[in-house]
């Protein structure tokens, strides 16, 4: 499979899209000190629809029609042993039985590591659902091979994809575990606040956009 087409030039953008205004007000305040080029959060609102439909408006045309994306926010972990205020760097995410694979997964869970040390990087599928996965549900979905389940990641990466070729990926903070359950978003066990994890991750997203013109070795 062709490696997906990089942006050119020095102010090549990034789209991060994200579900929840809680989501945009972390990826926005954040350090994009580092930034390769203009960076734009969208809030695409929450399931798959909103989110395919959002990200294809967006780069239909204008300044972010050779955008890199990556879709972030929260998850559901999958994987016995994961903990809420873990991430997850999907390797591909999957949607109504496709797979999109996701650039430089290597290098970007590398660029995670460092921007949050000691925080667990989880690197797998991440698989898309229309709804809350509960109960027995996270266990089918985890025997398919997946490690995390959210509702737009999938179909975000899918709607930046048929808007034409460019780098995508994915990265998750999870808030809902198998033993740790989330009940509601102000919940999080365990004094873990997804919230400055998911700030704090936003230096490794322009690391890896800033990669992306780098020759391969």
């Amino acid at each position: 499979m062709a490696r997906p087409a990089a942006p050119e030039g020095p102010g090549a953008p990034l789209l991060i899209a994200c579900a929840l205004g809680i989501e945009r007000l972390a990826l926005r305040g954040g350090d994009h000190g580092g930034a390769r080029g203009p960076v734009t959060v969208l809030r695409t609102r929450m399931g798959p629809v909103n989110a395919e439909r959002a990200v294809r408006a967006a780069l239909d045309g204008g300044p972010l029609r050779d955008a890199a994306v990556v879709a972030s926010g929260f998850c559901a972990g999958l994987a016995a042993g994961m903990h809420p205020g873990d991430l997850v760097i999907a390797d591909e995410t999957r949607i109504d039985g496709t797979a999109t694979p996701c650039t430089d997964t290597a290098r970007l869970a590398d660029a995670v590591a460092r921007a949050l040390p000691g925080r667990r990087v989880h690197t797998g599928p991440l698989t898309g659902s229309d709804h809350v996965v509960r109960g027995p549900e996270r266990a089918e979905l985890r025997a398919t091979g997946a490690i995390a389940v959210d509702m737009e990641s999938a179909a975000t990466l899918r709607g930046a994809l048929a808007a034409g070729p460019r780098p995508v990926a994915a990265v998750r903070v999870v808030v809902d575990a198998p033993e740790h359950e989330l009940v509601r978003i102000g919940t999080v066990r365990g004094g873990i606040s997804a919230i400055r994890v998911l700030r704090a991750v936003l230096p490794a997203f322009h690391e890896w956009h800033r990669s992306l013109s780098l020759p391969r070795r």
